[in-house]
């Protein structure tokens, strides 16, 4: 069942299973597929529109209520003012009501591609970002849909949790492996709560539908600050698709950036070197075939974007990871996902880890368990780097925490991080930087347990802090099992085994990935030639 507070965010007398609810919606929306010409990767965005609308207005008459009573006469709130307070202004033919009012005869998808446009002229933000094509769409399935949204009164993250649910059932049936554009939210949260983005710039050069930038800012509102005022926003995305959902989601959670469409590993929009305060990424695992000609100068030197040099084998691991330190300032901290094979790699990865580790700026690395996404079963790596650390007492230390054994089993096939583990794993991390402890989410119980005098320690088959001797000494391996240890009772380990038959299966993994999609290019071909 959905949490108390989920069934409370969704209104009404009568509690709703979110999970239930989302089920049905997919289902709906999986009628565009049947009912329509639209391909499985077209129809996202219509459902997600529409989802967003129902957010959008919400917001809107929530907003609309508080700026009402300061206008008198003739004078109306203006944009401008729906925007200051985090919400979109909906012109009235753009309204979520006035849409699921109209009588069975109106010409629905005329109406919600005018109902669109309508909200880009008033949201500048929003332009080109809302589709436009529901003109071809059936009338009764368009019908379903908004009957369906219509009982909500989605408030609080209830929309995010529905965003995400649909985008994960869209990702784990038509994405490719590595979470491309959809990261699940409590891996983001975990990151957020690691790095901290209280104020300043965020990057994501990979920043897929958003979440990284939705989550800095729920991050921000609940330590009672400003999204608008202490964050400012910075993507890069190479999909066009997939920058319109990011800039619809953004919008749908107050917020906007500078977000461009490039490639990250060939393009530089931004100017990144040294400029922000927080990178946050989940970049494609292991991905190959990247032009190494184009990284390098008519001279031959290596971009500045990789200080580290460029890795000698097919694998963009730590092209990712050059990339992500060059972006950070002086004190610049960052989290991102990394394929748990990084962490080990020999030959010319493992002296491109021994240059990032003798920096200092190496902070943490957690090691997650199988199944928390949707396209990869895989465990991976969370690594966190801060370069500010560099300049501390903890230079040549690095904390490594083993997270495996901290899930909830959501189905047969995922799992997720509850709040209290989250929380739990980042007060680790802020005992080992001499931070105060939250304990708000229930991880109180936790924390007594393993840390009883309220101070950091080594907890065998959970944390340990390793020298940078410790980890010369292991060959430069950033795997935290080989330093946490096995708890009684923990059956895993990180053998030499595991870790090549989990970089075997990865790349499995990917070669199946890529073999989805050519089937399906080869199934659009064959029906473009029959038709």
């Amino acid at each position: 069942m959905v949490s108390e507070r989920a069934s409370r965010a969704l209104g009404g007398s009568v509690a709703i299973d979110l999970q239930d609810f989302s089920r049905t919606l997919f289902a709906a929306a999986d009628q565009l597929w049947t009912n329509s010409t639209l391909r499985p990767d077209q129809y996202a965005q219509p459902v997600l529109a529409l989802i967003a609308l129902r957010q959008m207005e919400a917001k809107f008459e929530g907003v609309h209520a508080e700026l009402a009573p300061q206008y008198k006469g003739r004078l109306k709130p203006a944009p401008a003012d729906y925007q200051a307070k985090g919400a979109i202004f909906l012109p009235e033919n753009s309204r979520f009501s006035r849409l699921l009012a109209l009588p069975g005869t109106a010409d629905l998808g005329a109406e919600l591609n005018a109902a669109m446009k309508g909200i880009a002229d008033a949201n500048p933000d929003l332009s080109g970002a809302l589709p436009q094509g529901y003109s071809g769409l059936p009338n009764d399935v368009l019908q379903e849909l908004l009957r369906l949204l219509a009982p909500l009164k989605i408030e609080g993250d209830a929309y995010g949790l529905i965003f995400e649910y649909f985008m994960g059932q869209f990702a784990s049936s038509f994405m490719q492996k590595g979470g491309e554009y959809f990261t699940p939210a409590s891996i983001v949260k975990l990151i957020v709560e690691v790095i901290e983005p209280y104020h300043g710039t965020i990057f994501d050069p990979a920043c897929g539908s958003g979440g990284m930038f939705v989550h800095s800012a729920e991050f921000v509102r609940r330590h009672h600050k400003s999204p608008s005022k202490e964050i400012s926003i910075y993507g890069v995305e190479k999909m066009s698709d997939t920058l319109r959902l990011c800039r619809m989601n953004l919008a749908v959670h107050g917020l906007s950036g500078d977000l461009r469409e490039a490639n990250s590993y060939y393009d530089d929009p931004h100017k990144l070197i040294g400029r922000f305060d927080f990178v946050m990424a989940n970049p494609p695992f292991n991905q190959s075939e990247v032009d190494r000609a184009k990284l390098v100068n008519a001279a031959g030197k290596v971009d500045a974007r990789f200080p580290f040099g460029l890795p000698t084998v097919n694998n963009a691991n730590y092209i990712w990871i050059n990339l992500f330190y060059a972006a950070l300032n002086p004190t610049g901290r960052a989290g991102f996902v990394m394929a748990n094979s990084a962490s080990d790699a020999g030959g010319s990865e493992r002296e491109l880890r021994r240059q990032v580790v003798e920096t200092g700026a190496v902070d943490c690395i957690i090691a997650v368990g199988p199944n928390m996404f949707f396209t990869v079963t895989l465990p991976v790596t969370l690594w966190f780097l801060d370069k500010g650390k560099a300049k501390s007492p903890r230079r040549d230390k690095v904390l490594f925490v083993d997270a495996r054994h901290l899930f909830r089993q959501v189905t047969r096939a995922n799992r997720t991080f509850d709040a209290d583990h989250i929380e739990f794993l980042g007060n680790i991390v802020r005992l080992w930087r001499d931070e105060e402890i939250e304990t708000e989410a229930g991880s109180g119980p936790r924390m007594a347990e393993a840390f009883p005098d309220g101070k950091y320690r080594d907890v065998v088959g959970l944390c340990k802090i390793a020298t940078r001797d410790e980890i010369k000494k292991q060959d430069w391996s950033l795997s935290p099992g080989r330093y946490v240890g096995v708890a009684p009772g923990q059956t895993y380990n990180d053998d030499e085994f595991k870790v090549k038959l989990e970089a075997l299966q990865e790349a499995l993994e990917g070669l199946t990935a890529e073999a989805v999609q050519l089937q399906m290019r080869i199934a659009e071909n064959v029906a473009e030639l029959l038709a």
